[in-house]
């Protein structure tokens, strides 16, 4: 394996566990960082209300990060599998965390994100072909 991709291993392996710390941090770090309060409110929020854009836009860059990574691995499609089944866990291990709350939308953006990637990296495997 090359540097470069050493290098991008690396940084995948630090962006799960970040997800995974920021997913299961019981309340918004954002506001805990700026204002030391774990609530998120329409008054101490810097950021949209709707957080399902930065859901899919989480698993979107930690799905293309992975496969790109593994493209030629032989657990290729663990990883997909394993991509769901982060984004399922996660957001419904929020029903027990508190400040937190399981959403669909969330959900669907998680898993919306992995499939993105996953047709992103699909595609690039085709046109690389050529």
């Amino acid at each position: 394996m090359n540097k470069f991709l050493k290098i991008l291993k690396i940084i995948f392996h630090i962006s799960v566990l970040f997800l995974i710390i920021i997913s299961l941090f019981p309340g918004s770090i954002i506001n805990f960082i700026f204002y030391g309060e774990l609530i998120q409110t329409k008054e101490t929020t810097l950021f949209v209300i709707e957080t399902w854009p930065n859901h899919l836009a989480s698993y979107l860059y930690i799905s293309i990060l992975g496969f790109y990574i593994y493209l030629k691995h032989k657990k290729f499609n663990l990883l997909i599998f394993f991509l769901i089944f982060l984004a399922i866990s996660l957001e419904s291990l929020q029903f027990l965390i508190p400040n937190r709350s399981f959403e669909i939308s969330d959900l669907s953006a998680n898993i919306t994100g992995v499939i993105l990637g996953y047709l992103i990296i699909k595609i690039y495997r085709l046109v690389k072909k050529k």
